[in-house]
């Protein structure tokens, strides 16, 4: 009889719902396929009674920052209490304190990598997290990510490539009001969710609209934290009555939702961005640009439209071609919601999981059929 598998997933989980509902919505279905799962999360983690429902062992946090000794010697010893097999560390503090940890130990160590660029084997502090030794699998979120830090693993096998997929279901969210913008049901919304980050590529979407038609009612509407400062406030004056700015919004889906497309304007280190897969399971076609995971996301002209990063007008003429032809862009919306469902479902990103932690443990499909 096979002992089952003991994994401990090490993670901070976010305070809001969707935020963390991909990655805990793993554990659960491993929980369910015969891993044994236990979690070291913040304490008031949103989704904390759902895994412990599932059967799943929760601990307390106690890993705030990349150094520190009692943090290791604490994981050491749960470890060793728990029986653990497998560790699986999703940030920088919990891959230095696991790392650290498993010396001496038989514990495989996965690390999980979400974007690419910032790693180096000519950095130093790499060593430290994904170049450690010690990493036995990095867990990728794109094959673009899988193919970036390949380049500087000295064993490149050690990164694979894993979805984080999402469910249909769980995107039921009323469409908001738009009315609450100062938009109008004649208006074309294209949604831009986004933090106020450089490689968000904020500029060149402003820049996009230079290159709108006078007469064309394309409003873009900004939505993330720092969205409406001062600063983009004076960028896109120039711009009267073409932006619409909600700063911070918790309810960032469901107005996408209520939006006719979508655009995220990208210039580096994209993984893959979960507000585009929002606006694909809503039926929103998604304008991407071509950096990290997003063109693995969207078929180009099928469910969504992909442009060269840091090109305004290219933006713009994807904007305007789904202006002009609705029907279309319905239809690309229709393929881009089917798509998450048939490339990037989580029962697929479950089974790979458990499949890699079989393979750790040196577990053949011959051994389970064996059982």
């Amino acid at each position: 009889m096979i002992r089952k598998i003991k994994v401990l997933c090490i993670s901070n989980h976010g305070d809001t719902w969707n935020s963390v509902r991909p990655e805990a919505e793993i554990f659960v279905g491993c929980q369910r396929a015969g891993i044994a799962v236990e979690m070291l999360i913040d304490g008031d983690s949103v989704y904390r009674s759902r895994l412990e429902e599932h059967g799943i062992v929760v601990h307390d946090s106690f890993i705030h920052k990349k150094f520190d000794r009692h943090a290791v010697r604490r994981l050491g010893q749960l470890i060793d209490d728990r029986e653990i097999d497998i560790l699986h560390m999703f940030n920088n503090p919990a891959i230095v304190t696991g790392l650290r940890a498993a010396r001496g130990r038989r514990v495989k160590c996965v690390t999980y990598r979400g974007q690419t660029g910032n790693i180096s084997r000519f950095d130093p502090t790499c060593y430290f997290t994904h170049l450690h030794p010690r990493v036995d699998r990095i867990t990728c979120v794109s094959d673009s990510v899988r193919a970036d830090l390949a380049r500087q693993l000295w064993s490149p096998e050690k990164a694979v490539c894993i979805y984080k997929g999402h469910d249909l279901s769980w995107y039921q969210d009323e469409p908001a009001d738009l009315a609450q913008f100062g938009l109008t049901d004649d208006d074309f919304v294209i949604g831009a969710v986004a933090n106020l980050r450089p490689r968000k590529g904020l500029k060149f979407l402003i820049g996009a609209a230079q290159y709108l038609p006078p007469n064309a009612p394309i409003k873009i509407l900004l939505v993330g934290g720092g969205t409406d400062s001062d600063a983009v406030r004076e960028a896109v004056a120039h711009y009267p009555d073409r932006f619409a700015l909600a700063g911070f919004r918790r309810d960032a889906p469901a107005i996408i939702a209520s939006c006719q497309a979508s655009v995220l304007a990208a210039t580096k280190r994209e993984g893959l961005p979960k507000t585009v897969v929002e606006s694909m399971a809503y039926a929103v076609t998604p304008i991407v640009t071509r950096t990290g995971g997003s063109p693995e996301l969207v078929e180009d002209g099928i469910s969504g439209l992909v442009v060269p990063p840091s090109d305004s007008r290219a933006i713009a003429e994807a904007m305007i071609r789904l202006w002009r032809d609705p029907q279309t862009n319905r239809a690309m919306g229709q393929r881009a919601r089917r798509r998450i469902d048939s490339h990037f479902n989580t029962a697929d990103t479950v089974a790979a999981h458990v499949a890699l932690y079989r393979e750790l443990m040196g577990i053949t499909p011959q051994d389970m059929a064996a059982q």
